[in-house]
């Protein structure tokens, strides 16, 4: 037909559209960002509604019937190579979901986003959950009619799972979870039957100033590339990317915990290796974004797991440390300071959870999310929900709000579906860096050395390059040879943890 466009041409016109749909996403997340970390007080009304506008024009955008028409006719073109096939397709099932959402709903929710991060800031405040709890209420009556939006099997929860996790379902989650207290239950008792290690030394006083400048060589020799990122403070530590060129990552200090900064700045720097380490040339399209919330968990995880509490990578640190802070640690042994990072005990947040305990609070948390989507759990006395719960599998009990049910910034995003693939990332890490080990020559030996970059190189190879182009468990068994299987988790801790 004269005058009618080359595939090429089409294909250029797509990734045009894409790409400005991105350009208005990110400028959202500069704004989320900065929301987070420099925001005056003041500000957080406008904020809040600049939100909103760029949020509903970016959902325009992306639901414009030139774009969906676009998409029908690059569907399945042989004239596109596999990763151009992968864009289209993926770009056509995403826009199949937007479409769902009516523009109303998109602005309601940005708009208690807003009102519910900053009702979560003024509730840690005041260490009262009922300050947190209208808006909370309001995000899941919004979450749940985003689950008829985007319709279900079995169960709403299904849909939010879907979200961060494609495929992920709660029968899958459920099955997974009945692992962790079936299989780490035993270990944690038998790690309970070990001489506690001393972890005085890790609660004395560490500089502020001191501190910072650590996490910044950690980062640096991590290989996270300063010139496209920074680092800096905020309530919650978090990485968020703009493009490969300009991932940043923040952190919190507390002068009276080294392992606060020190681990927060090792797992976010992971995930921003993840994204530093993206395509530039696919920004904007599916196959420049991250493969999945699970498979970004396994990149902060295994390096500040695997890695980051490992013998090997203190051999090289250890003394860089002591001689930053000799009076706390000058007469602690490595011996005794990696027992000390390493001390398995139940605890009360999960940021400073230990790696085997870590998980019975992200399945507190599942279990919670379910509760709440399906109306089974109330957000009226959720504080006292958590309570029980942490009761009941951690046998520890909750002092107050800002400890319990305040402790994560998730719930104010709207972020329902999210805690999962913490544990699925931790998982999937034992099995990458397991994977990692055998294909890497003398990997532990350069790990020693305080040399990373082997170990970079394979996840650049690996993992990073890809995107979306895989699920999670085509990418795993890609690289392992195996689905996505708990068993090489649970060889790593009881290596780690009873035969050390």
């Amino acid at each position: 037909m004269p005058g009618s466009k080359s595939t090429a041409e089409q294909y250029a016109a797509y990734k045009q559209k894409m790409q400005k749909i991105a350009d208005v996403r990110n400028a959202i997340a500069v704004l989320g960002w900065d929301q987070e970390t420099y925001l005056p007080e003041k500000g957080a009304g406008f904020r809040g509604q600049q939100i909103t506008t760029l949020s509903t024009i970016a959902h325009e955008l992306f639901t414009a019937p030139e774009l969906g028409s676009l998409l029908h006719e690059l569907h399945h073109h042989p004239e596109l190579d596999a990763v151009q096939q992968k864009n289209i397709a993926l770009s056509l099932e995403d826009y199949d979901k937007n479409k769902k959402y009516p523009a109303s709903l998109v602005a309601e929710i940005s708009e208690a986003t807003n009102q519910a991060y900053h009702a979560w800031i003024k509730a840690r405040k005041a260490n009262d959950y009922q300050v947190f709890e209208p808006a909370l209420a309001r995000m899941v009556e919004l979450k749940r009619k985003e689950t008829t939006v985007l319709g279900y099997e079995d169960h709403p929860y299904n849909a939010l799972l879907n979200e961060y996790e494609k495929g992920a379902n709660v029968d899958m989650l459920d099955t997974i979870f009945t692992e962790v207290k079936t299989a780490l239950s035993p270990l944690l008792d038998d790690i309970a039957k070990q001489t506690p290690a001393r972890r005085d030394f890790l609660h004395l006083h560490f500089d502020r100033d001191k501190q910072w400048q650590l996490g910044i060589d950690l980062l640096r020799q991590m290989a996270y590339d300063m010139s496209a990122g920074r680092q800096d403070i905020s309530e919650h530590p978090f990485t968020t990317s703009f493009n490969p060129l300009d991932v940043r990552v923040t952190t919190r200090i507390d002068e009276n915990d080294f392992s606060n900064m020190t681990w927060s700045c090792i797992h976010e720097g992971g995930h921003a290796l993840y994204e530093q380490g993206l395509p530039t040339e696919q920004y904007g399209l599916p196959c420049g974004e991250a493969a999945s919330l699970g498979i970004h968990e396994s990149q902060s995880r295994l390096w500040e797991n695997n890695v980051g509490r490992s013998l090997n990578f203190w051999k090289f640190q250890y003394p860089r440390i002591q001689a930053l802070f000799p009076e706390q640690l000058g007469n602690v042994s490595l011996q005794e300071f990696y027992k000390a990072i390493n001390h398995v005990q139940p605890s009360l947040i999960r940021t400073e959870a230990d790696e085997i305990t870590y998980h019975f609070h992200i399945m507190i948390r599942y279990e919670i999310e379910k509760g709440l989507i399906d109306g089974s759990i109330s957000t009226k006395d959720l504080n006292k929900t958590w309570n029980d719960y942490y009761r009941q599998y951690l046998h520890v009990e909750v002092p107050n709000d800002t400890q319990g049910v305040l402790q994560d910034i998730h719930w104010s995003h709207g972020s329902f579906g999210y805690f999962p693939t913490y544990s699925l990332g931790s998982f999937y890490a034992a099995q990458f860096f397991t994977t990692a080990q055998k294909q890497v020559p003398d990997l532990d030996v350069s790990i020693a050395s305080g040399n990373y970059q082997p170990l970079l190189e394979w996840l650049r190879n690996n993992i990073h390059p890809f995107g979306r182009f895989y699920t999670s468990n085509e990418l795993c068994q890609k690289i392992t040879g195996n689905p996505l299987q708990f068993s090489y988790f649970l060889d790593y801790a009881a290596g780690k943890f009873l035969r050390g």
